[in-house]
C-alpha cells in the first residue's frame, strides 16, 4: 500500500472522520503533550486558528502558570514561572471533527485526557478550582424537577433535584451505584430539564 493510501486509511480510521464530535457548546477540553512541548503545541495551535481562520471554533490555548520564589543557593531570591500541570495543554472550543483532528494531529499531543483518549471537557468545579472563569448558567429548575445528564461522567442518567446550589451553579440527585441511591453533584452546564 503506498504511503498516500496507507495515510488516508489511516484517517478514515480517527474519531473524527467518523463524525463522532459535534459540540454546540464551547467547553475546556485537555490534551495531554509530551514533557516540554506545552509551550510548543500552544504557538503551533494558535498559528493554526490563524492560518485557518478558526477564531471561532477554537477560542483559547492555554498553559497555565505559577510565580514561584526560589531561593538559591547564595541566599538570593529569584521569581520564576512553573507550569502547573506539565504535559498538559488546555483548550477552550467547540468540539467537532475539524478542531479534534486540528489538535489532535499538532506535533507534540499524545492525545486528549478522557477515557481511550475521547475528549471529556472539564466540569464547572474544575474550571474554577483551576481560576477559569466558566460561563453562568440560569436554569428554570426548583427541588423536585426532573432532571437528566447530558455530558460529562453521569451522562445518560437521569433523577429528582434534591438540592439546588446557585453559587457553585451545581444540583445535587440521587443516582443508583451499585444497588444504593448516592448522591451526586453535577453542574448546571450539563444537564436538561425532562
Amino acid at each position: 500500500m503506498s504511503d498516500m493510501v496507507q495515510n488516508e486509511a489511516t484517517l478514515n480510521e480517527t474519531p473524527a472522520a467518523e463524525g463522532k464530535y459535534n459540540s454546540s457548546e464551547a467547553r475546556w477540553y485537555v490534551a495531554h503533550t509530551y514533557s516540554g512541548y506545552e509551550n510548543k503545541v500552544k504557538n503551533d495551535i494558535e498559528k493554526t486558528i490563524e492560518n485557518r481562520k478558526l477564531h471561532d471554533q477554537i477560542l483559547e490555548v492555554a498553559v497555565p502558570v505559577q510565580d514561584v520564589v526560589e531561593v538559591k543557593s547564595n541566599g538570593t531570591k529569584k521569581v520564576v514561572s512553573k507550569k502547573l500541570f506539565p504535559g498538559y495543554v488546555l483548550v477552550h472550543m467547540y468540539m467537532n471533527d475539524a478542531t479534534w483532528y486540528i489538535v489532535r494531529n499538532t506535533r507534540g499531543v499524545t492525545g486528549f485526557v478522557g477515557p481511550e483518549s475521547k475528549p471529556v471537557p472539564l466540569t464547572e468545579s474544575e474550571m474554577r478550582s483551576m481560576g477559569i472563569k466558566g460561563q453562568e448558567v440560569h436554569l428554570d429548575v426548583e427541588v423536585g424537577d426532573y432532571i437528566k445528564v447530558v455530558t460529562g461522567a453521569w451522562e445518560g442518567n437521569s433523577g429528582e433535584i434534591k438540592s439546588i446550589n446557585e453559587s457553585k451553579q451545581t444540583i445535587t440527585i440521587e443516582v443508583d451505584i451499585f444497588g444504593r441511591a448516592t448522591s451526586v453533584e453535577i453542574g448546571f452546564a450539563d444537564i436538561q430539564k425532562m
